[in-house]
């Protein structure tokens, strides 16, 4: 890996005087030594086990102790705070809900800044406004350390797999040590540019994907109540030309697929409430570049509409259930 950045300039055309590339550098001759991993949720815990099953000793820390039991049993090493993981550990993974835990993670009282090494490699997988990411890495840059952003797509079935895609922004010249530990956790692992490009790629696939998956509920809610059997219309939309991921991966109708959400109560998955974050993120984008995104801003409506009548901790594909539910009062009037 090339140990000085081209030019001696960083993404925003200032000096990289704080950062010691050659320890930077260093770490692609350090496999197998010891990862800190931060957030330990739906995402994380998988992800952070992947780790572990490739070999590497893996640090963490979650805000609820309870999340971090699992990880323990399989020989992670559990700290009280993220300033602990970074006093111990050189390369780091954060999965984070919002850009606010993210900002706290990284620079708060018992932040991973508070104690980073120089040279550290951060990688945050955090699905987060775009803003914040180069926030954090001009932070980061202060402290001699590297900042990537690395959001993800798959959800917590590829994140248990080890099949998740990661979108990586930030320094060319770190994307190799990056790449190393993404590879252990994703079957597809992208550079996209500077920092700041990863989450602007995963904002427009989630918008993406929240307009597929109502699209997917509307139609198989309509072809039901025109008499079809479910599993017979996802199976014609599925060798047609409507095929998307939300009707042949992530079916949302009860009874259609196995091992997913709607199957499940809608629990596990990819929350109602982080969709509408996500959609809001992407909303904010779109006006800030003055993007014309009418289904996008309309997806956004919906999922904060779910939100507040109760879906908020299930999966996003139970938009299906939520427009039975809308049929089913207008029934009753």
């Amino acid at each position: 890996m090339a140990a000085v950045l081209r030019g001696s300039r960083n993404l925003w055309g200032r000096s990289l005087k704080h950062v010691d590339f050659t320890l930077v550098s260093s770490r692609s001759m350090a496999s197998k030594t010891q990862v800190g991993f931060i957030g330990l949720g739906n995402m994380g815990k998988p992800m952070a086990k992947n780790l572990l099953k490739h070999g590497y000793p893996v640090i963490a820390t979650d805000v609820f102790p309870e999340s971090c039991k699992e990880l323990q049993e399989l020989g992670a090493q559990i700290v009280d705070n993220p300033a602990e993981v970074a006093d111990q550990a050189d390369r780091i993974v954060t999965m984070l809900p919002s850009s606010p835990n993210v900002i706290e993670v990284y620079t708060g009282p018992n932040g991973i800044l508070k104690k980073v090494k120089k040279g550290s490699l951060l990688i945050d997988s955090s699905t987060i406004d775009p803003a914040v990411s180069k926030e954090m890495a001009v932070a980061s840059e202060k402290m001699g350390a590297v900042f990537m952003d690395a959001p993800v797509s798959g959800g917590v079935g590829a994140a248990s797999s080890g099949k998740l895609t990661f979108m990586v922004g930030g320094v060319e010249t770190e994307f190799t040590a990056a790449q190393e530990l993404l590879t252990c956790m994703g079957a597809n692992v992208v550079y996209c540019g500077a920092v700041g490009t990863g989450q602007a790629a995963k904002i427009c696939n989630n918008m993406l994907l929240a307009i597929g998956m109502i699209g997917t509920s509307e139609t198989m809610n309509l072809g039901i109540r025109l008499g079809l059997d479910p599993k017979l219309l996802a199976k014609i939309l599925n060798m047609s030309s409507g095929r998307c991921w939300s009707s042949d991966t992530y079916n949302p109708v009860p009874g259609v697929m196995d091992g997913v959400p709607s199957g499940n109560n809608y629990q596990g998955g990819f929350g109602t409430q982080l969709m509408a974050k996500d959609l809001g993120l992407a909303q904010a984008t779109a006006t800030n570049t003055k993007t014309p995104v009418p289904l996008g801003s309309l997806a956004h409506q919906i999922y904060r509409m779910m939100c507040a009548r109760g879906y908020a901790g299930k999966d996003f594909s139970s938009v299906f259930q939520f427009l039975q539910e809308d049929e089913n009062k207008e029934e009753g009037q």
